[in-house]
């Protein structure tokens, strides 16, 4: 599943980096997350729990940031698994300056497995992009307000 979307804010490109930086940003706007903890491998152990239609599951999942260029891009990598299934997924996010503010590109690839992949199918695209709206949103609150 290609998951792609360009996400504006009105602040600066360092701004927004930090947040994408900071784990408690990352804590409270990832939809779902009960724990983000650092892992000392330069990742993150986390929790959380998502629903997808009719389907909610608690998972557990390793979120790795590479191939960091400050404060431009960076890659994301999601390895997880639960009790809906199994999640694997990996990301660049891009970031610009664009009329004053900043505008955040992000373009990747993630494989469902299990109940979620069987049951959901057809509503994996739309919970996908909802998730992030929802994760943008909160990350521009955190800056901007």
């Amino acid at each position: 599943m290609q998951i792609e979307g360009t996400y504006a804010f009105k602040a600066k490109r360092q701004a927004v980096w930090d947040a994408f930086q900071s784990p408690k940003s990352l804590t409270s706007c990832i939809p779902g997350c009960e724990r983000f903890e650092p892992d000392g491998e330069g990742g993150y152990d986390v929790s959380m729990k998502v629903s997808i239609g009719p389907i909610t599951g608690a998972y557990r999942a390793k979120i790795t940031l590479s191939e960091q260029q400050a404060p431009s891009s960076f890659k994301m990598a999601v390895r997880g698994s639960g009790t809906g299934g199994t999640i694997a997924g990996e990301g660049m996010l891009t970031l610009a300056e664009k009329d004053g503010g900043t505008e955040v590109t992000v373009r990747g690839d993630a494989q469902v497995g299990g109940v979620v992949a069987r049951v959901g199918q057809r509503l994996l695209g739309s919970a996908s992009k909802s998730l992030l709206d929802k994760f943008f949103s909160c990350i521009a609150s955190k800056i901007e307000g």
